[in-house]
């Protein structure tokens, strides 16, 4: 009888290969577009069942299988599917579950390229799309129409980091018969796993925490039963197939995943309670931090906390954004987060849907890295310090 291991402990063993004998350490790589077969019965054969066996390089070798079933066995899902990106999983699941004459409830502090993709996209082939309030739990229900075909999560949401109920939200999708899927990337599969909440599909940036090291564009999606033959055939179609590399890179990261989000966890709530206490910061935003937005089903529902949250200046000077972040030296300018590098980057969330971020100071988002926290704080505290020569 096997013991029942810690999410920890699967990603250190998941999709690790014991067919070679001795067997190495890690997957082999397999550099494959082309695979031979015999006879035209093998080739058929293969053909039936794709993705269960070398078919063709583009919906996956072996390295990118073993990636696949490292993912799915640490999320509890039916199965996983890489993708090119995480952009490429959310769009992916998007298709997957609508079509014209449809209607999607999407969060309104989704990820950017979702929004677009839902507002440009998702609008041309004639889905409806309704961008809902982060802080609605059970009266989502009232927002459910006959043609409502999609609930779409993400939490924390990007740039403020509300937590959402998803309790509250799949008892009143799975009562309407609605689809959920969320965006759970902040997360990575270590502290939330959303299949095991009801949640249909679970859409990983791999990008990020799971690769680990910002060098690798890759995605993975994680459906249930139910819908897998449908998020499947939409990333074939797509022809979105994740690259063997990264795959690899993503086999790798999980490796380390979990020593390296705790230094990530740690440093960046001894920064965001060090920030609450300075009085040129209106707001920290970090859903660990109690009074934040959704704090109470964080601590229900998550393991922990990752290394990106938002601080809101008091400061409203026209250059009191531009000054804070030009100031900075350890923390880089640049998009994503998750490696091991610091970063900055402006948030935007007046330009959302819902009115809800009008009249605020700057919001900058910081992606606290693996470097020495004092450091980190010093940094802070020049760009901080900095910022008390501005006129308000």
């Amino acid at each position: 009888m096997k013991s029942e291991k810690t999410s920890a402990s699967r990603m250190v063993e998941a999709g690790r290969s014991h067919a070679i004998n001795p067997g190495p350490v890690n997957p082999p790589i397999v550099r494959a577009s082309t695979f031979l077969f015999d006879t035209l019965a093998d080739f058929q054969k293969a053909g039936s069942r794709p993705f269960d066996g070398a078919f063709y390089g583009r919906v996956g070798t072996p390295t990118t299988f073993a990636f696949e079933d490292a993912i799915c066995e640490i999320e509890g899902g039916h199965r996983s599917i890489a993708t090119a990106s995480g952009l490429a999983a959310i769009s992916a699941t998007l298709l997957a579950c609508l079509e014209k004459g449809d209607h999607l409830l999407m969060v309104d502090t989704v990820y950017d390229p979702a929004r677009r993709f839902a507002n440009r996209t998702l609008k041309r082939m004639g889905v409806d799309t309704t961008f809902y309030d982060p802080a609605l739990g059970d009266d989502i229900a009232s927002l459910i129409r006959p043609e409502t075909k999609l609930i779409y999560l993400e939490s924390p949401g990007t740039g403020t980091f509300e937590v959402q109920d998803i309790a509250a939200i799949v008892r009143a999708a799975k009562k309407a018969g609605v689809r959920t899927a969320i965006d759970a990337t902040w997360a990575t599969p270590l502290l939330l796993r959303p299949l095991e909440h009801g949640i249909d599909i679970s859409i990983h940036a791999a990008t990020k925490y799971i690769v680990g090291h910002s060098d690798a564009m890759l995605g993975v999606v994680t459906a249930n039963a139910e819908t897998y033959d449908d998020v499947r055939r939409a990333t074939q179609d797509m022809g979105a197939s994740a690259g063997i590399e990264e795959c690899n890179l993503g086999l790798r990261g999980l490796r380390t995943l979990e020593l390296r989000l705790r230094r990530h966890e740690a440093s960046a709530l001894e920064l965001a309670r060090w920030l609450e206490k300075r009085p040129d910061i209106a707001k920290v935003y970090h859903p660990a931090l109690p009074g934040a937005a959704g704090h109470e089903f964080w601590s229900r529902d998550f393991d922990g906390a990752s290394g990106v949250f938002s601080v809101e200046l008091h400061k409203r000077h026209p250059d009191a954004l531009r000054s804070f972040v030009d100031a900075l030296d350890m923390f880089r300018i640049g998009f994503s987060w998750g490696g091991f590098e610091s970063l900055v980057l402006p948030a935007h969330p007046e330009t959302r849907t819902l009115p809800l971020w009008n009249d605020r100071g700057p919001i900058i988002r910081l992606q606290i890295g693996l470097e020495d926290v004092d450091d980190l704080r010093a940094d802070l505290e020049r760009a901080l310090d900095g910022l008390q020569g501005l006129a308000e």
